[in-house]
């Protein structure tokens, strides 16, 4: 057997020497921790509601243990589940298919660009959507699609056509979020792709011009290719995102009439832990809590499948 290294005193010293040289980027380091600690590792504890009968009066270590009641509850006795689940896959998988190749493509025309201020201009303008605020742009959707004075039914009315309360029709919702998203979203996503695609080596380039490759093979063969890594780990978060959808922009547009198609695991677990007339805090830890470990599972498969198939992965 092998003995183990023993840590001499002249080590000790050097690394206590370390730690003094870079003393300053520990005590700058210190917040950081402390912020992590208080905001996300303590707060677990309050995890142990979602297997408890919880009363605000009882408090935590006083509720009574139940198990998995309020796991079963919702997974069997809950009419809404189904709806809830669909609901939620439907919403990720459009946004999936519809939003995670457009920053690519995006980010790709940007580089094709050969005028750096247009380019500039470019990228800007398809940044800005992302930092206005949710509450902002959801005032601009119900807006633009007001039965009364939006301008989409204004032009329905000039067109000749009746005018379609949008946001009061389950069938337009998901479109209609899907479409926001992609707006506010597509440009800030692409800056990602915009990165790999700058440390992409240029000498690839020009042997290709060389070898007489058009504008598009270059792309096709060489600039796609070499931003698989990127694209791989990026869509590793996404399908691990599959049953978490924001809560925020939903609560914003949709209203009772539309539950049907609008409805998710994180709008349900809203009303059911905070605004129902007696708030159900276990019922909403557990339903939070089931979400979570399904996530990580699809984060796990999604990161075995990508590792055997473009042997890039997170892990």
């Amino acid at each position: 057997m092998k003995k183990e290294k023993k840590v001499t005193p002249a080590r000790k010293i050097k690394i206590r020497d370390q730690i003094w040289r870079d003393r300053q980027l520990y005590i700058m380091f210190i917040p950081i921790a402390l912020w992590y600690v208080f905001m996300y590792y303590l707060p677990m504890y309050g995890i142990s509601i979602a297997f408890k009968d919880y009363t605000p009066f009882r408090g935590i270590a006083g509720s009574p243990w139940v198990g998995l009641k309020h796991f079963k509850d919702f997974l069997f006795d809950n009419p809404f589940m189904w709806r809830l689940i669909r609901n939620t896959l439907l919403i990720n998988v459009y946004s999936l298919v519809f939003q995670f190749p457009l920053p690519i493509i995006l980010a790709i025309l940007f580089d094709e660009l050969r005028s750096k201020k247009y380019k500039t201009f470019a990228q800007t303008i398809s940044y800005m959507p992302h930092f206005i605020s949710t509450v902002v742009v959801a005032g601009i959707v119900v807006t633009m699609l007001s039965p009364s004075a939006g301008i989409v039914n204004q032009l329905l009315d000039a067109l000749g056509f009746e005018k379609i309360y949008f946001l009061a029709k389950a069938k337009y919702f998901r479109t209609i979020l899907i479409t926001m998203w992609t707006w506010t979203g597509v440009g800030f996503s692409s800056i990602i792709f915009t990165s790999a695609i700058a440390s992409v080596d240029e000498t690839l380039y020009e042997a290709a011009r060389i070898d007489g490759a058009t504008r598009f093979q270059r792309i096709w063969h060489i600039t796609v290719p070499s931003i698989v890594p990127t694209i791989a780990i990026m869509l590793i978060t996404r399908i691990g995102g599959l049953l978490s959808v924001g809560s925020e922009s939903i609560i914003l547009l949709y209203q009772p009439i539309t539950y049907e198609t609008s409805d998710v695991i994180s709008t349900y677990t809203l009303r059911e832990g905070l605004q129902s007339n007696v708030p159900q805090y276990s019922s909403a830890a557990a339903i939070g809590l089931l979400n979570s470990v399904v996530s990580v599972m699809l984060v796990l498969f999604a990161n075995y499948v990508s590792k055997k198939t473009t042997e890039s992965s997170l892990f």
